[in-house]
């Protein structure tokens, strides 16, 4: 620790953001460019390097945060967020890097999109500010992309000539950690991906405001530099059966998400101008690509809906304020959490208090509508066009979420978005079948403690084998499953796997 007494005379301070005014006017990521936090270093300076680390425990990938905090902590003699010499007094950017990167292949994507429970397991959050653990985990890792620390580590000749060849399905952040982790070790390791670019969620799913698409492509050209082969537009099970992968691969490993859409079974659902926010954001998305002028499911000028309360939920409430929705109103079944941990949610449990996400704030800035709360949705009706008019709802009972007699109000909509989340993977794709994959009670595939199917040779890994979760999970259940294909071929592995990554690990 640079300043054993931080945590007391440092308080928290948090990244800082472009004016939410500014940030409706464009796509970019939502934070000020330059330094992330000038005073990331003083920030890092707040841990207390406890003893037992509960940062460490309730991070998925295992994240070695008290390490890389102590070593970009400042010293007092410089603010270590700046690019010369005089930067680097104080602080071992470098040696940060390289803890961080010991247990993640991507942190520029968690330092933007986990919602960060190891902050909620900080020592601090007991009755104070955590550290801010994922913007300075960010710092570390777009400073050790730029200088260069972070580049393509392509295994050596010896380490190619022990290698088999390895099928990853799905090039979502499981399957990229997997086919990493897998290339990196010597195998001859080729991705799938049914899309005509890879990514999976992190490209058609995740608005560019949240995570720009140049850093996804700076990710994947790494992976093609270290061996990765990647074939997009292929959809295995159709284009390529999975007996004729099955026969030209040594192992598979299937990290195909979970794409399966909860739906909303009320009247009206088949109205036109009813769609799910997946849908809706993939557009969006293939306009930020380049792939269309206009999204053929635009906002702009419409009267927006949006049914859920999650980040996919916040995703179409910021894309739809930057088409210029007429206005948003978002409806969620769930009654407004406390700002503080409620009494069975101590700490260092992920608490469900209220948050407030970027997209709230720019909601709030365009007035544009309310975020309604205890709030079910009874139904949709259409104008004389036939077409979407209208959503009604109701007071959800606290007991059953069912509607309470007497509260339904009527809301004018054209454009209504569900995003109600995803139960599984598609159970339509016949890859499932020709593998003899079989699915559990939730809809999830079938797989052991050690992510291996009853196929021979067949793995499952992230959301497809756990259900709808966090990116750090899918992350480290990419590595956890390469370490297992890893010692499935060779007999051993030496590639890490994260302690929490078993195939049923509690979910965060």
């Amino acid at each position: 620790m640079a300043d054993r007494m931080a945590f007391f005379t440092t308080p928290r301070e948090e990244r800082v953001r472009r004016d939410a005014r500014e940030r409706l006017g464009d796509w970019r990521e939502v934070y000020r460019p330059g330094p992330l936090l000038p005073v990331v270093g003083g920030q890092a300076g707040r841990c207390m390097d406890c003893g037992l680390p509960f940062c460490h425990s309730a991070c998925p990938l295992g994240n070695l945060v008290p390490e890389w905090n102590r070593l970009v902590a400042e010293s007092g003699t410089g603010s270590g967020e700046g690019t010369g010499a005089g930067a680097e007094v104080g602080a071992d950017w470098r040696a940060a890097a390289a803890r961080l990167l010991a247990t993640n292949n991507f942190p520029e994507f968690t330092g933007r999109l986990c919602p960060a429970p190891c902050e909620s397991a900080c020592v601090l959050a007991i009755d104070g500010a955590a550290v801010t653990i994922k913007n300075v985990e960010l710092a570390i890792a777009d400073r050790a992309l730029d200088a260069g620390w972070d580049g393509p580590r392509p295994p050596d000749r010896a380490e190619r000539s022990g290698g088999r060849r390895v099928a990853v399905i799905g090039s979502g952040p499981a399957g990229l950690a997997a086919a990493q982790q897998l290339t990196r070790a010597g195998h001859a390791t080729t991705v799938y991906e049914r899309a005509d670019r890879a990514g999976g969620l992190l490209r058609y799913g995740i608005p560019p405001f949240r995570l720009e698409k140049h850093r996804l492509e700076r990710r994947l050209d790494q992976l093609r530099a270290e061996g990765t082969d990647f074939r997009t537009g292929v959809w295995v099970g159709r284009d390529v059966p999975g007996e004729e992968l099955r026969a030209g691969y040594d192992a598979v490993v299937v990290a195909v998400g979970a794409t399966a859409c909860r739906e909303l079974p009320v009247p009206g659902r088949d109205l036109t101008g009813v769609h799910q926010a997946i849908e809706y954001l993939t557009w969006a998305n293939r306009v930020d690509e380049g792939d269309c002028p206009v999204s053929p499911l635009s906002a702009e000028g419409r009267h927006v809906v949006i049914v859920g309360g999650g980040d996919t939920a916040a995703d179409c409430l910021g894309t739809a304020l930057r088409q210029r929705a007429a206005s948003v109103t978002q409806l969620d079944i769930n009654p407004r959490p406390p700002r503080d941990r409620a009494d069975g949610q101590p700490w260092p449990v992920y608490p469900k208090v209220y948050r407030e996400t970027t997209s709230h704030e720019e909601s709030g800035a365009a007035e544009a509508g309310p975020r309604v709360f205890a709030a079910t949705t009874v139904g949709f009706e259409p104008g004389p066009d036939g077409r979407l008019a209208a959503v009604r709802f109701a007071e959800a009972e606290p007991a059953d979420r069912s509607p309470r007699a007497g509260t339904e109000r009527r809301l004018p909509a054209q454009l209504v978005l569900l995003a109600l989340g995803f139960t599984g993977p598609d159970p339509d794709r016949p890859l499932f079948a020709q593998l003899g994959l079989a699915t559990g009670p939730e809809g999830t595939l079938a797989r052991d403690d050690g992510f291996a199917t009853a196929a021979e040779g067949v793995f499952v890994a992230g959301d497809a084998g756990r259900g709808q979760s966090l990116i750090v999970w899918a992350i480290a259940e990419g590595r956890a499953v390469a370490a297992a294909v890893d010692r499935y071929l060779r007999g051993w592995t030496e590639l890490p796997a994260p302690i929490r990554a078993s195939a049923r690990a509690l979910t965060v």
